[in-house]
Parts: C-alpha cells; structure tokens; sequence
C-alpha cells in the first residue's frame, strides 16, 4: 500500500522572522487520524497562531519562502514504515528542519548578505532501498526536490533506545536532507566533501548529532573528507571567524560559478584551505592532550 501525505506549510502573512534559536517542536501537535484514514489524507500545517491581531512591525518582517511538504511511503506494512509513523509527527518535524536549515544557512529573510534558493517543494519517499538516503530534483525544475530515505535502514539501523534516539536520528539524517534542498554548490563545481560537510555542520548545530560523531583526526586526513569530519572543521572556522563564517562560505558558492580552492578561501577567509586545515588539526590534537573531549 502507498500513502501520500501533503503537508501544506504556508506561513500566515503575521508569523514572524526566524529566531536565533533551534526552532522547538509544537507543543500540542495535530491529533492523529483514526486507525485506516491515512490513505489520500493530506496534512495542512499553515503556521497560523490563535490571534489574528498583529501591529504592523510583524506584518512588515519578511519571511522566508516556505516549500510545500509532501510525504509518500510507498509500503505501510514495511516494519521501517510502522517505526518511522510511531516515532515523529511528519508534518512538525519537517516543517521544523526546514526553518532550521534556513536559519543557519541564511539566518532571516531581511538579511541583505545571503540568498535563500526559492525551492517550492519537497517531497520525502519512504522506500525499501539500499544505503540511507539521497536528495534529487524532479522532472518538473530544479525549485521541487524529493528526499528518498530507506525504509530497510530506518528497520535494522536506527535502534529504539533510549526512547529519545530514534526520533532524534531520523530527524538528523531528514535535516542533513533538508540542507541539500537549500545550499549553494558553485554550480555544481564545488568539493563534495564540503557539500557533505555543511549538511553535518547544520544537523551538528540542530544538537543532532549521533553519539559516535566526535571531533577526530588522522594523519593524512583530507578537509573535504565530508560529512561529521568537515563539520566539526567547519565548526573550528566558525569559532574562529566568527558567527556566520559557514554562512559566507556558502553564500561564496552561490556566487562561484567554477569552485577553485585557493582563490575561494584566500577571498573568503584569507589563507588557503590546507592551512587552515593544519590549524584545526593541532588544535583538536593540542585538546586530546589536555584530555578535552
């Protein structure tokens, strides 16, 4: 049996801004539907608050393009379908990771520094399939994304303790999704380690971090290694630089049409990339000696 959900989150015209802070999940989500309604049922999550009433200032704030969310699982009985259905409110956690990437990607609508991509829609498949998951476009343009993510891994890969972990983990690997709907690749020239690296710096920054990432390094490790690796560096750039630094790194590959290392990070940062790289690793291995986690 397939199930397609359509989770409609436009935001009303008075909803403010986003905050500077990780978005919360609602604190009274929608009731459940009754036992064999889900199929055709379609969601709608339109953001709108108990009062109408808002002064000017609000209505004025510019708000973030927000994508039309659809959720298709293509078999209700597969055991991953049932642990993904009883673990998360779809509709919440979605629309939660999509504020969330384009807060830290971008910070607000009103900020003149960065570009939001006006992506429309997205669409998550739950399927059985190999791997974990992958982001695509669509046939339609490159404005509507689908998100496949495996049932088969939700099933035998993401355990059911302690309670918190499960909702935890599938919320971490939609959101590292998420960021491949929203970030800039320099047309398509930029490391894919580093695109990688951005999406785990995001979930690293939503405090969605599976309990075996830690900050490490190996002789011989490349930056662009990808995905936790490039996102605790990425992280050690934001302390250093200041707050907004991976903000301006993927604002630069908007802007890049052809991604060449030491021209991109000479402009953006001042020193080339291996020797930043250099940097973080003395300090992560100055840490381990002073017996820093």
């Amino acid at each position: 049996m397939t199930v397609r959900s359509q989770i409609t989150t436009e935001p009303s015209p008075a909803t403010a801004a986003p905050s500077a802070v990780p978005v919360q999940p609602t604190a009274e989500p929608a009731p459940e539907s009754a036992p064999g309604s889900q199929e055709g049922h379609d969601l709608d999550h339109q953001g709108q608050g108990k009062d109408d009433k808002h002064d000017d200032r609000d209505r004025d704030t510019p708000k973030f393009p927000h994508p039309k969310l659809r959720l298709e699982i293509r078999d209700l009985d597969h055991p991953g379908a049932v642990k993904f259905l009883g673990a998360v409110n779809a509709s919440t956690l979605l629309s939660d990771a999509v504020k969330n990437v384009q807060r830290l990607l971008y910070r607000s609508a009103a900020d003149k520094h960065t570009t939001c991509p006006p992506t429309r829609s997205v669409t998550v498949i739950l399927r059985d399939m190999d791997g974990v998951a992958y982001t695509t476009g669509t046939d339609l343009d490159a404005d509507h994304k689908e998100i496949h993510f495996s049932l088969s891994y939700i099933a035998a890969h993401i355990p059911s303790t302690p309670p918190s972990r499960l909702p935890a983990e599938l919320t971490g690997v939609l959101t590292h999704e998420l960021v491949h709907c929203y970030q800039w690749d320099a047309h398509g020239s930029a490391p894919g380690g580093l695109i990688e690296g951005i999406a785990d710096w995001v979930r690293l920054n939503c405090d969605l971090s599976p309990p075996h990432w830690k900050r490490e390094v190996k002789i011989d490790d490349p930056w662009d290694k990808g995905y936790q690796h490039t996102a605790y560096f990425l992280q050690y750039l934001e302390e250093q630089f200041g707050e907004g630094t991976v903000r301006r790194i993927n604002e630069g590959l908007r802007s890049t049409r052809e991604y060449e290392a030491k021209e991109f990070w000479v402009r953006l940062l001042g020193q080339e990339v291996e020797e930043l790289w250099g940097e973080y690793c003395a300090s992560v291995c100055d840490d381990d000696g002073k017996g820093s986690p």
